[in-house]
Formats: C-alpha cells, structure tokens, sequence
C-alpha cells in the first residue's frame, strides 16, 4: 500500500488549525500535508522498517541523552515548515536553543520549524522520488543534515545544505558531522 494524496482544494482550502484538528480527531492516520496543501495519507509501516525506526530513535535518543544538545522527535511528531508543509520525519532532532525559543503553545501542537537533523527509512511501499523530493524539501526549509536510508538498495543518501547529494553504498556507520557532533550510526542493525 502506498501513500495517498488527496488535492481537496476545490472542495476546502485547510488552515494550519483545521489541519491540526484534523489530525487531533483522526489519531489512527499518519497524516502529513505538502506545501501546495495536499493531504498526505500514510499507510503504517511493515514489521523491518518499524523496527529499524526503534534502532535509529534509539541510537540518536542514546547520543542525544549524553550530549544534551536538543531534543529527539519520532514519526508521530508534526513539523510546520517554513514552506507551509505539515511532516513528520522518520527520526528528527532540534538544536537545543531552538526548542527553547519556542512557546508552550508551540511545543503543544506540530513544531513551527524544520529540524535540524532528520532521517527518513524508505519502506518498500515508498515511492523513492517523492521521499527524496521530501529530503530535498527538509533541506531547503533548513535542514543542516538529512539522511534517507534505503534497505532495498542498501543506500544512504546525504543532504546537506547546498551541497549536491551524497550517495553511499552499504555504509556501517555513519557521522553525524558538525550537526550531532561525536554522533555515529551504527548500521549494521538496518542491513
């Protein structure tokens, strides 16, 4: 089962509110919305890439617990993009600074900013264009470091502001760079 896409703008044009309360009263779909305010309806994922999600929380959570440098976020938790989207990446992490400059209000409802660091785990429903068109969309709203693992091909690919992709084949770690300094990801749960 892949994603949906339902265009409902000759019908409604939703707010950021009615989104939101939409979510609220639906809390059994994974719903996420493009800038051009498409609604986005995601099927839940299979067991492997449920539990590779688990690994990768885990993994950041466990760095981000020593490091106190922000805070980690996983796939329920909605982020406003600058661009007017409404997603929710796989794995994210705020820089601590930021998280504070936000409101309770703001923390309460989807996050009013783009991660600073996001990961996305294509599952085999996914549709490899459109979650790279995510990655590069996280990228231009401010993401300073994104990573989209492919099990099927046994690939990450590296965003970071403009720079082109990076492309690697079967990594065991990865480097959380200048973003999640001392961070390395252990893959060889994933693969």
């Amino acid at each position: 089962m892949t994603a949906l896409t339902l265009n409902l703008d000759s019908v409604i044009k939703l707010t950021r509110e009615q989104f939101y309360k939409l979510c609220i009263e639906n809390p059994d779909l994974k719903l996420e919305r493009n800038a051009q305010g498409e609604l986005i309806i995601m099927p839940p994922t299979g067991g492997e890439t449920g539990r590779s999600n688990v690994n990768l929380i885990l993994q950041v959570a466990s760095w981000n617990e020593i490091n106190h440098g922000g805070e980690v976020f996983d796939s329920s938790t909605g982020f406003t993009l600058p661009n007017g989207a409404d997603r929710s990446p796989d794995v994210s992490w705020v820089e601590k600074s930021r998280w504070e400059a936000l409101t309770k209000e703001q923390r309460e409802k989807f996050i009013p900013l783009c991660p600073d660091f996001v990961i996305e785990i294509m599952s085999p429903s996914d549709n490899l264009k459109k979650v790279q068109e995510k990655m590069s969309e996280y990228r231009s709203n401010g993401c300073r470091l994104g990573w989209l693992i492919n099990r099927k091909r046994q690939e990450v690919e590296i965003y970071r502001p403009e720079q082109e992709v990076e492309i690697l084949t079967l990594p065991q770690t990865l480097s959380g760079e200048d973003v999640l300094p001392g961070f390395i990801l252990n893959l060889q749960r994933i693969w």
